[in-house]
């Protein structure tokens, strides 16, 4: 195997290596439930940047620039869907929160009232 092949095999390697790591991130939003120090700007220019490889590779017949890079568009789509869901779910859990915060209960503080007088 000459040199440029070795590469060839490293580098596209490392572009399925790359492709999966959005993978990681996508386990913490599922372990804290929180997507909201993620930034969605960031994750969206990632997958214009994926979309002009793909372009690119396929103006050059070169398959695993495409085949990389469409791995990781497909893993970042799904990175993205899954912090949506938790941002909408976590603004859910916020006015629930907020509903409940505004309602009366009887609590500790209350001053109990027998027979008209507070005690």
């Amino acid at each position: 195997m000459s040199t440029s092949d070795l590469l060839a095999v490293g580098a596209t390697i490392a572009g399925l290596v790359m492709a999966l790591s959005p993978v990681l991130q996508i386990r913490r939003m599922r372990r804290t439930r929180s997507s909201h120090d993620i930034s969605l700007q960031y994750l969206g220019l990632l997958c214009v940047g994926f979309m002009l490889w793909i372009a690119y590779g396929a103006s050059i017949a070169n398959w695993v620039i495409v085949g990389t890079n469409t791995a990781s568009l497909s893993v970042m789509a799904v990175t993205i869907l899954v912090a949506l869901r938790y941002r909408r779910s976590g603004s859910r859990r916020a006015a629930v929160a907020s509903a409940a915060e505004a309602v009366p209960t009887s609590g500790v503080g209350d001053v109990a009232v027998e027979g008209g007088e507070a005690h």
